[in-house]
């Protein structure tokens, strides 16, 4: 371990971390929120992002996690250099982990009572915390989320009705785009209560970068907790590789497949029947 000013290095194994030691592990700090960034190659995106926290969000953050999926030499050199206002703590993994691992890895090492998780590919023009911890203020709130912009200012479709074969149709061969209701919301930007990402066991790893977001969403909701939108804003350069790579196609509907095989999924589906 290596310790450079605010900045932890730690070299990952591939022992897993309980998501119940987390309290025991991770440093004690005033602030209320900790954030996972993962980078798989992000570099000028995460310093960018980084710089952002850094400036509008010093007040709220208390540390940062960021793994870095690949070797990224010049982001490990930037992160070691300058006097953060936060801890920033760098797990480097000896191999790619999926999505979930990663940001339950992270988790781990934190105690805040509030956890971000954070695409390194956003932008904060502004302090979002402020709004996102007032919408978790009720005792059943979950999972907060701000409004996501694209570069040009225009509101991504970053809230979307349960995925079902017919939705997905409509959606891919329609270019019908409209959701019907807010069952989940894509993981870019997504603030949980700590004990309620404790209590749901985090990210669902069997998923490999494709709807874990979805079942997370799913899952907390059946455990009794809601989404709430913030009247916040945070700019969203998404990238989706789906449509142009073919791995990534067939991670897609191998996780499409897993979903739609999950008891949580039907139950879910059964609940909004009912509704």
């Amino acid at each position: 371990m290596e310790r450079a000013g605010t900045a932890v290095v730690r070299r990952m194994t591939d022992t897993p971390i309980p998501l119940a030691g987390a309290a025991a592990t991770a440093r004690q700090t005033g602030a209320l929120v900790g954030v996972s960034i993962v980078s798989h190659g992000h570099g000028v995106l995460v310093q960018d992002l980084l710089q952002d926290l850094a400036r509008h969000c010093a007040g709220e953050v208390g540390e940062v996690v960021l793994t870095l999926n690949l070797a990224e030499p010049a982001l490990r050199q930037f992160v070691a250099q300058p006097s953060w206002p936060f801890t920033v703590t760098l797990l480097e993994n000896p191999k790619p982990r999926s999505f979930g691992a990663n940001h339950n890895q992270a988790f781990a090492r934190l105690a805040t009572p509030l956890f971000c998780v954070m695409n390194p590919d956003l932008r904060l023009h502004a302090n979002p915390f402020a709004a996102l911890r007032a919408a978790l203020a009720d005792a059943d709130a979950g999972c907060a989320y701000p409004v996501q912009l694209d570069e040009s200012g225009q509101r991504q479709d970053f809230e979307r009705g349960l995925p079902t074969p017919w939705t997905l149709f409509r959606r891919v061969a329609l270019r019908h785009k409209r959701s019907d209701g807010v069952d989940w919301v894509n993981g870019a930007f997504m603030l949980f209560k700590a004990e309620v990402y404790r209590r749901l066991g985090g990210f669902d790893e069997r998923y490999r970068l494709y709807c874990e977001d979805v079942d997370i969403c799913i899952r907390l909701q059946l455990g009794g907790y809601r989404m709430r939108p913030a009247p916040a804003d945070v700019v969203h350069l998404a990238q989706r590789a789906t449509g142009r790579q073919l791995s990534h196609l067939i991670w897609h509907v191998k996780s499409m497949l897993r979903l739609w095989c999950s008891g949580s999924y039907w139950r879910f589906l059964q609940r909004r029947i009912d509704r």
